[in-house]
């Protein structure tokens, strides 16, 4: 089988990353999202086919083979993954990535063929050196979001210096590996010792990170993977590879900054903040104090009538698939007459744009989902607020506990609302790990139990005033 000629490879490379910037840019709306992941996929075929017959193959077993594997894994996992479990694949999936063009350039680098040079081998270094820790950082990452370790920040004895240690070893390995690859070829015991302090250096550098902070990691680490596969089509000679990288470097670190400055803090403090955290009176542990909760014919009355509905939706919300549901009651009460918007967090759910994709899903109309910054002058003058499975995002110790891990976070000023209704499993404390003074609050009524059946039973409760 002849392989592409240059011009023809070049030529499928450049309409595949033509496809990249196009699906970029079809993902910066909720209107043609969809699209423009269709058009991202279509590129990434088109660039494993062009790389597949760009040259010819002497190990084309081992290809073939690890392709099939690859995608049995790969195609049910996407397919089965809950929209609740979107962050923790996103995260998996960006370790992968960063870990197999650290692999990819370690090998590349030992091959004696290869013109490696200074630069090609400072590339290489980096690629090893970031690819890693975006690797066991996104690990990390996943094991918070499932929830297979604690989600608050773990810090330990002298973790900084620990941290600040290992990165300054793992840096002195990576300008050893350009000197190696300077005067020929890295030694593989340095390229090894390169990874494994490059693993240890990514646990250190997300282990401090909990809460709602877990999110801004990732998508920081999306820009790890994102310059790592850059350098590693430096390192391979592949422009495809040093398009597609820097795409997605630069857009995991705008999305970063805009994550940071959502949640009313510097990239730094988020991710070194708990290291000077001081302890706070919310802890987590659950007080013994009387809340005032309700039956859904309570609520029922209380929706029914008002004149004006916030719908503030979390993560609570996606667990128990409740869009359609709360879609349905919020037809429901504009047929009385009342006016229903939705008010949505940057950071609502997991991960930005979590609870607009889930409303999509219901067909619950683009308009009516508002942002925080248009959505908190409204809360003034509503009559319900209606929290559904949120917490965090409307916790008003962002804005009076000093200290507390969302301090400073922009919120969602439901306390403004003349009456509030929260619809909870229990009164554990949100994805931060502290109490919601709000839930104590006497203009707060709280119904208890699954947010999909709590609904259900409002619903029919509505449908009989």
């Amino acid at each position: 089988m002849s392989a592409l000629s240059p011009s023809w490879t070049a030529f499928g490379y450049l309409i595949a990353a033509v496809c990249f910037i196009l699906a970029l840019k079809g993902l910066s709306s909720p209107a043609s999202a969809r699209r423009g992941n269709l058009i991202g996929a279509a590129g990434a075929v088109l660039a494993v086919l062009v790389a597949f017959f760009s040259e010819d193959m002497k190990h084309i077993g081992l290809i073939v083979a690890a392709m099939v594997v690859g995608t049995a894994i790969g195609v049910p996992a996407a397919r089965r993954v809950a929209m609740t479990q979107m962050p923790q694949l996103v995260a998996l999936f960006n370790g992968v990535g960063g870990g197999a063009a650290a692999l990819v350039a370690a090998v590349e680098l030992r091959q004696p063929q290869a013109s490696t040079g200074g630069i090609a081998s400072a590339a290489g270094a980096f690629t090893v050196l970031v690819g890693c820790i975006s690797f066991a950082g996104s690990a990390v990452t996943f094991a918070k979001l499932q929830e297979l370790m604690t989600t608050r920040p773990v810090v330990v004895r002298g973790g900084q210096y620990l941290f600040g240690g290992s990165l300054a070893v793992a840096v002195a390995l990576a300008v050893v590996v350009v000197v190696q690859g300077h005067d020929g070829t890295p030694q593989a015991w340095t390229l090894v010792l390169l990874a494994l302090v490059a693993l240890v250096v990514g646990v250190l550098f997300v282990l401090p990170v909990g809460g709602a902070d877990v999110p801004i990691v990732i998508s920081l680490l999306n820009a790890f993977t994102g310059l790592t596969v850059a350098a590693s089509g430096y390192v391979l000679s592949n422009t495809l590879l040093l398009v597609a990288g820097t795409l997605v470097g630069a857009s995991g670190t705008i999305l970063t900054r805009l994550m940071a400055a959502a949640m009313g803090r510097s990239l730094t403090s988020t991710l070194f903040g708990a290291f000077r955290a001081k302890a706070v009176t919310a802890s987590g542990a659950v007080e013994e104090r009387p809340v005032r909760s309700g039956s859904p014919e309570d609520v029922a009355i209380l929706l029914g009538y008002a004149r004006k509905v916030v719908i503030v939706p979390g993560y609570g919300l996606a667990v128990a698939q409740a869009q359609h549901t709360i879609r349905e009651l919020a037809e429901l009460l504009e047929k009385r007459g009342i006016e229903v918007i939705y008010g949505i967090h940057p950071v609502a759910g997991r991960m930005p744009g979590h609870m607009n994709v889930l409303l999509a899903e219901a067909n619950v109309p683009y308009e009516v989902l508002k942002e925080m910054e248009q959505v908190n002058p409204e809360l003034r003058t509503t009559d319900v607020a209606l929290v559904v499975g949120a917490n965090d995002v409307v916790n008003p110790a962002a804005k009076t506990t000093p200290g507390a891990p969302i301090y400073g976070m922009p919120i969602l000023e439901v306390d403004q609302a003349q009456q509030v209704v929260f619809l909870k499993r229990s009164m554990r404390p949100g994805f931060a790990g502290i109490e919601n003074e709000l839930l104590y609050d006497a203009r707060t009524t709280l119904l208890f139990g699954d947010a999909k059946d709590s609904l259900t039973k409002v619903v029919s409760a509505v449908k009989g005033l």
